[in-house]
């Protein structure tokens, strides 16, 4: 899940462009990763957008991330989400850590 904050020069190109224009790019982006976009929708209060898509690896997510980054029109913030399933196996490995003192 992406986090998206439009620059100045991002939110004049929504205005312009539109923001079903801005969906696709993004979609064909993931897309071209090998990704499908599951959700799109954009927000209101500190982030403009929240992106969900499924990637084949967290590194596609990062390339994403980064490209995205780096054009200037917005910044995104990467959430790797995780299925409470994973979350059971997390939980129920058994590890040694002591934690620091009060």
């Amino acid at each position: 899940m992406w986090q998206v904050s439009y620059s100045v020069g991002g939110t004049e190109g929504l205005l312009r462009e539109g923001c079903t224009k801005r969906r696709m790019v993004v979609q064909q982006l993931v897309e071209s990763l090998g990704g499908r976009l599951e959700m799109f929708d954009y927000a209101l209060g500190n982030d403009d957008a929240f992106v969900v898509a499924q990637l084949p690896t967290n590194v596609s997510a990062i390339a994403v991330s980064m490209v995205v980054n780096a054009g200037g029109g917005a910044t995104v913030r990467t959430n790797v989400l995780v299925t409470p399933e994973e979350v059971d196996q997390a939980a129920s490995k058994r590890t040694s850590y002591v934690p620091p003192q009060k």
